[in-house]
């Protein structure tokens, strides 16, 4: 069963940074000057012009009309389309399609999202609600989480707002000056790489497993059908939760015995102000995927 996750997680990370290694090449032939540059450049042009020509044809010829939508599942496919005008999906459908894959996990952390609208210069306005018991990390693995969906979904988008979600009289409100504070117009923090961890799909219900990914020793444990990341140190002991015991939902540190819960924002039962520090984790084409700051980056 893990091979197939570590084979999809490889071609991952083969396609996404595929654009980056086009990107150095080109920069590379900066160094011959400006007409090899313009040149190169050039040649990109005519190269991803003849296949979205020959894509397409294939979807003209096709006669099924639902294999464009078949195609657009495809997170690789679905690029190719976009790059070409060829997504059968506008911008508005595709993020609210991507804010509705990732509101599950957003309700683990106590929150959720309203897309109030997206403008004809590309810039997504959202609403946060909900309660994350005061958790600051939490609000963190919801920006995550939300600007990953989106950027994934349509890349197109120049920017993402966050407007004031209506008055409520739940204390636990999550502030919307909280969330998105590090999005910037480029989409990109410059802190946070996601590190797909096929390793986590081997977890069963009720089951706990430490992890040392990029870096970070992390805990993971699975309630149900979900799966639930956190850095590997108690916030009350201040050590770590290695022999941890999960029951329910509930999981205890075997040191100082506190109690916290995994599936809400991993607050402490008997105290909320106190909490185990999330990390962020979504599936990314189909691979359980993690979200850490690079090392030696504050928080």
């Amino acid at each position: 069963m893990a091979d197939r996750p570590a084979e999809a997680a490889e071609q991952e990370a083969q396609w996404r940074t595929a654009g980056d290694r086009i990107q150095t090449l080109l920069d590379s032939c900066a160094a011959g000057g400006a007409v090899a540059h313009e040149r190169a450049q050039q040649l990109v042009r005519e190269v991803v012009g003849l296949y979205g020509a020959g894509l397409e044809r294939i979807l003209a010829l096709n006669a099924d009309p639902g294999l464009a939508e078949r195609l657009a599942t495809d997170d690789l496919v679905a690029s190719l389309l976009l790059v070409h005008g060829l997504h059968p999906h506008d911008v508005r459908r595709r993020v609210r399609d991507a804010l509705d894959r990732v509101r599950p996990y957003l309700g683990s952390h106590g929150g959720d999202v309203d897309l109030l609208g997206v403008t004809d210069d590309g810039v997504v306005r959202l609403a946060f609600t909900g309660s994350c018991k005061s958790c600051p990390s939490s609000a963190v693995t919801l920006e995550l989480a939300v600007e990953d969906a989106v950027r994934a979904a349509a890349p197109e988008v120049s920017s993402i707002e966050v407007v004031a979600a209506e008055p409520t009289t739940n204390a636990g409100m999550i502030p919307a000056e909280s969330l998105l504070a590090h999005v910037h117009s480029n989409g990109a923090s410059g802190r946070t790489t996601w590190h797909p961890v096929p390793e986590l799909d081997d977890l069963g219900p009720g089951e706990i497993g430490g992890f040392l990914v990029a870096g970070t020793t992390m805990l993971a444990c699975r309630v149900g059908g979900q799966t639930f990341a956190y850095r590997d140190r108690c916030p009350v002991c201040d050590d770590s939760l290695a022999g941890a015991v999960l029951h329910e939902s509930s999981l205890r540190c075997p040191r100082c015995h506190t109690s916290f819960d995994v599936v809400h924002a991993g607050a402490r039962v008997d105290d909320a102000r106190s909490h185990l520090d999330p990390v962020p984790l979504l599936t990314r084409d189909g691979v359980l995927s993690v979200a850490l700051q690079a090392m030696g980056v504050p928080a």
